[in-house]
């Protein structure tokens, strides 16, 4: 697999995802949407793993990784689902752009990595800057709007703390047998909540929530994740990185060209701070330290 060809390919699933998200709710519910996206991506990665045989390992260490990963997948998702209802898609992706930020917070408290340089700080203040002007923007002046954002705030706190659990596991296992073992573990849990929950087979299948449900199965869940540890394993953390840098602008434009949504200038300018607050995350530290030489 090349490397720029991977990057490319977890820009487009993850700039496409959160729209994919709410067409595959429409017509039968998130809940039904989500379930059969996992239950998909599972059967996907099994017939992967028969192909490409990487393994799929028992150990301690590994069924831990699985957890981990599940708990990501199941909590996380299941709540950008839910808020992918009442808040537009592009800014579901723009939201995700702090995930970087607040992968550090937590691998400073649960690894003792050092987040808390000028640079970072200075990037975690523009970030929440921007949450707080999208917070205060017109758009959470609409229905549930703002539990949407709240839900998708704790999507990426979740999303963060799987990730930052992933590395203290520290089980180096190949990307799609994470993928998998974590699908395994989500897929009758999604299933079971969908059952318990609402347990209504729909009785028609939208054209469009259909397409996006498959795509999500395949794309979002099976390769989009493959892709994206393969690149953890070969790229430094800070390049890959910049996968957040690109995809809430993509997603932007999907949302305002494919969906008509109408994104307000306070939004705009909430997700440009947040941008702002990634990019001083990433190079911030080297910024301060040629306007202060004696930082270093």
């Amino acid at each position: 697999m090349s490397v720029p060809l991977a990057f490319l390919g977890v820009v487009l699933i993850w700039s496409t995802t959160p729209l994919a998200i709410q067409w595959s709710s429409a017509g039968w519910g998130y809940l039904f949407g989500i379930s059969g996206r996992m239950i998909l991506g599972a059967l996907v990665c099994a017939v992967l793993l028969q192909v490409l045989k990487p393994g799929l390992p028992w150990h301690r260490a590994a069924r831990q990784t699985y957890v981990a990963a599940g708990v990501a997948i199941y909590g996380a998702m299941l709540s950008v689902y839910w808020g992918a209802q009442y808040i537009p898609s592009g800014l579901i992706a723009v939201l995700y752009g702090l995930n970087p930020l607040i992968t550090g917070v937590v691998a400073a408290l649960l690894l003792g990595e050092k987040s808390f340089t000028a640079g970072k700080l200075l990037g975690m203040a523009l970030g929440f800057g921007g949450l707080v002007t999208i917070f205060a923007s017109d758009i959470l002046h609409q229905d549930h709007a703002w539990q949407g954002v709240a839900a998708i705030m704790f999507s990426v706190t979740l999303h963060s703390v799987s990730g930052v659990w992933i590395k203290r596991i520290g089980g180096g296992l190949p990307g799609l047998t994470v993928t998998s073992g974590g699908l395994f573990v989500v897929a009758p849990l999604f299933f079971l909540t969908w059952l318990l929950a609402d347990g209504h087979l729909p009785s028609d299948i939208p054209a469009q929530a259909g397409m996006a449900m498959l795509y999500l199965g395949v794309f979002g869940s099976a390769l989009g994740f493959s892709l994206y540890f393969y690149l953890l394993k070969n790229l430094e953390a800070n390049r890959v990185s910049l996968i957040t840098l690109l995809t809430p602008v993509l997603a932007l434009m999907l949302g305002q060209l494919l969906n008509g949504e109408v994104i307000s200038s306070r939004v705009l300018l909430g997700s440009s701070l947040i941008l702002s607050g990634l990019v001083f995350h990433l190079w911030g530290d080297r910024f301060v330290g040629r306007l202060l030489p004696v930082a270093r």
